[in-house]
């Protein structure tokens, strides 16, 4: 029987959480071959030697590369060594410090792609837990009642809008992507966008993945915890998106313009730049916003204590 399912897992120092992704992976129930493929990025933990005992029990599962120079730093896309290998006819995303709760995640997402071919990405509801104690902290729900998303849905969405471990897609639309997708600093928002304009993108409304936040080198630390950071981060999105809407011709103009401001309201909100945010550039899209995002920058600029404690309320009455 020929490999269906490629697992992509890429690592590093996780060690206090490898465990967890990994016995997530072994835990699925099939009636098909999968492969786990890890790629461990030179980790200077003990994560490297974790994987080798399982890669010791599982050997003809487990598939494992051990880098001893790190790919990440010297700019080389790492994601590309276990692409390059898959054998399965679909690929699954889990990083080495997420897991999966639902032993038929793989089956359930399979079973939809083979019925409905005109699909190109399959995604689920999934909780976004503590990584010290994995507490549920809030939920990714993108949407009550399983649907398909449109492009604009998926542009707009940004990269939150699905979890990176409840991806499972078609493994040749990832080994030949374009150029917007190779020249991003990130990957799991081109990517998607790129399946959305290759095929269908269907949301299963099951809860079937945990996505850690908190840990130490998590991108929510690296990256969106600093303000300039994140500042530059929307900076490369933009020109990502630039790139998408020369790409498309320019047919999602629109919601890539709005995704742009949205984007960079988002900063100007954080550094209570009010008077840029309705004036200059910004007036014409500011003017377009809805009634609802209006009331979200006047509660920011006049009630922030009452903006933060209805976020706590929806967060627990999201499910």
């Amino acid at each position: 029987m020929d490999i269906l399912v490629s697992i992509h897992c890429i690592t590093y120092n996780h060690e206090k959480y490898i465990s967890d992704a990994i016995d997530s992976f072994l835990m699925q129930k099939t009636n098909f071959r999968y492969e786990i493929l890890i790629h461990d990025d030179a980790s200077t933990d003990c994560t490297a030697k974790i994987i080798k005992e399982y890669e010791k029990k599982y050997p003809d599962l487990i598939k494992p590369i051990y880098q001893t120079v790190n790919q990440y730093s010297k700019g080389i896309h790492f994601e590309d060594f276990n692409y390059n290998r898959a054998e399965g006819k679909y690929i699954a995303f889990c990083e080495g410090d997420d897991f999966w709760t639902d032993s038929y995640k793989l089956q359930k997402q399979v079973d939809f792609m083979e019925s409905h071919p005109e699909c190109s990405l399959c995604v689920h509801a999934g909780t976004i837990v503590n990584a010290h104690d994995k507490n549920t902290l809030s939920y990714n729900r993108p949407h009550k009642g399983s649907k398909i998303f449109s492009v604009s849905e998926v542009i707009e969405g940004g990269g939150g809008l699905f979890l990176t471990n409840s991806m499972l897609c078609l493994t040749k639309y990832i080994k030949n992507s374009p150029d917007f997708v190779k020249n991003s600093p990130v990957s799991d928002y081109p990517n998607v966008i790129n399946l959305s304009l290759l095929g269908k993108v269907y949301y299963l409304d099951e809860f079937m993945s945990s996505y850690r936040v908190g840990g130490s080198g998590s991108w929510t630390n690296r990256i969106y915890l600093d303000i300039e950071k994140r500042k530059q981060h929307y900076n490369e999105i933009a020109e990502m998106l630039n790139e998408i809407n020369i790409y498309t011709n320019y047919e999602y103009d629109d919601v890539i313009t709005k995704t742009i401001f949205q984007n960079q309201l988002s900063i100007l909100l954080e550094e209570r730049k009010f008077k840029e945010i309705k004036t200059g550039k910004n007036k014409a899209y500011y003017m377009r916003l809805g009634l609802k995002r209006k009331l979200i920058i006047m509660l920011t600029q006049y009630y922030p204590n009452t903006l933060e404690f209805l976020r706590l309320a929806k967060r627990k009455l999201v499910r």
